[in-house]
């Protein structure tokens, strides 16, 4: 059993979302942090937390961005961190996982279970660290966090789909 601690330089929290019921809008956090306890020969043993800053949030437009960290979305003042902690680590294949656990978006909390490539083997960076790397995805019904501000189109539909799917690329390194 090994413990890795994720590097935020080198790891990133992507979603998308349906923009006017005929595009996506992709978004993306920074400053993911926390741990990874790893144990590839007891895979229940394995345990994940992660955070991440609510106010991170970048959609390539300022106005929407500040939309989104408001009280109408995210509320990043009174909700600062998006956060995950694993309950259940179970091996799919070579190299491949299921990890549930309990997201905690906007205050509320529900069980998700995300689809994990990796990890993959470890390797040496130049300056001596050990490394791992992983990749993880889900899908999340976003009302059931609370994320309920929506506007009626003229047309029909919604401004904001209801679906998000969530991808994670993460690089870890080794705790001594």
């Amino acid at each position: 059993m090994a413990t890795y601690t994720i590097d935020p330089a080198h790891s990133s929290a992507d979603f998308k979302v349906r923009h006017l019921m005929v595009s996506n809008v992709r978004g993306e956090f920074s400053g993911i942090s926390g741990t990874v306890t790893f144990d590839p020969e007891n895979p229940a043993a394995s345990k994940v937390e992660a955070k991440i800053p609510a106010a991170t949030v970048q959609t390539r437009d300022p106005q929407r961005d500040a939309h989104l960290k408001s009280p109408d979305f995210f509320d990043v003042e009174k909700f600062p961190e998006i956060t995950f902690v694993s309950t259940k680590v179970v091996k799919k294949g070579d190299e491949e996982y299921k990890v549930t656990g309990d997201l905690t978006i906007h205050g509320v909390t529900r069980e998700v279970t995300l689809d994990v490539e990796g990890p993959t083997s470890e390797v040496k960076d130049p300056w001596g660290a050990i490394k791992i790397g992983a990749a993880a995805q889900t899908k999340i019904k976003r009302k059931d966090f609370g994320l309920e501000w929506n506007a009626t189109l003229e047309t029909g539909g919604v401004l904001v789909g209801e679906d998000v799917a969530i991808h994670l690329d993460l690089e870890l390194t080794r705790q001594q």
